[in-house]
């Protein structure tokens, strides 16, 4: 569960980053600020996981409340002003959501920062850097978790999410997936394959068998193959 709070002086912004947020299961609402001074009061006292934060408020701006924290939650700023962009990369948000903003988009910002959070220990430490995300696909978002994924295949301008018993069509391309998973845990093996590296059974030849299904192997993914065996 990533919980949250909202800074933003609009009643109205609350209202809606609330709602898309209460669609999203894994995200738990902590609280509401209307000014920056009243969210440095709740973090003294609270830890959570993700800030939304916009930029134009009274007594101190977005940017300026983000210098005064020692330990920086995740952000995303939520703002009509596009032209601090660079300056919120600077300071190391997860994402810049020009308002207004759709649902989708909104996903997408989560789903960046959720992929890159500090991960708390656990006894397990093959699950160690898993997570969860959303993906649209059939006119609805699927919420997918990373551990269950076997592998990823190119589909034109989409992909499939291949798991045991199902598989998902994503409007997102193999590129984005390339981006988006953790290096540790998936591997890019062909142009249009992307594998979880714990689902792999055999290697074959220039064929990687998960389940009973086969992946091939690129020529130019090779040496990416090769260094599975000298971990």
């Amino acid at each position: 569960m990533t919980t949250y709070i909202i800074i933003d002086d609009e009643p109205l912004a609350h209202e809606l980053i609330k709602e898309f947020c209460d669609m999203l299961p894994h995200l738990e609402f902590k609280k509401s600020c209307y000014n920056a001074i009243e969210a440095m009061q709740f973090l003294n006292n609270e830890s959570i996981d993700l800030i939304f934060l916009d930029l134009n408020m009274p007594k101190l701006t977005g940017f300026e409340f983000l210098k005064t924290l020692t330990k920086r939650p995740k952000v995303i700023v939520t703002t009509a002003y596009k032209e601090f962009a660079l300056e919120g990369y600077e300071l190391n948000i997860s994402d810049y959501l020009l308002k207004p903003f759709s649902f989708e988009r909104f996903v997408k910002a989560i789903n960046k920062a959720i992929s890159s959070e500090p991960h708390k220990p656990h006894t397990n430490k093959k699950s160690h850097e898993h997570f969860r995300f959303f993906v649209k696909g059939d006119k609805k978002y699927h919420q997918i978790k990373s551990e269950d994924i076997l592998f990823i295949e190119a589909y034109g301008n989409y992909t499939k999410l291949y798991f045991l018993d199902s598989c998902v069509i994503s409007h997102e391309n193999i590129s984005y997936y390339n981006d988006f998973l953790t290096a540790s845990h998936f591997l890019r093996v062909h142009k249009s394959f992307i594998i979880a590296i714990d689902k792999i059974d055999q290697v074959e030849g220039n064929i990687i068998w998960i389940s009973d299904r086969k992946v091939p192997i690129g020529r130019t993914y090779k040496s990416n193959v090769s260094m599975l065996f000298s971990r």
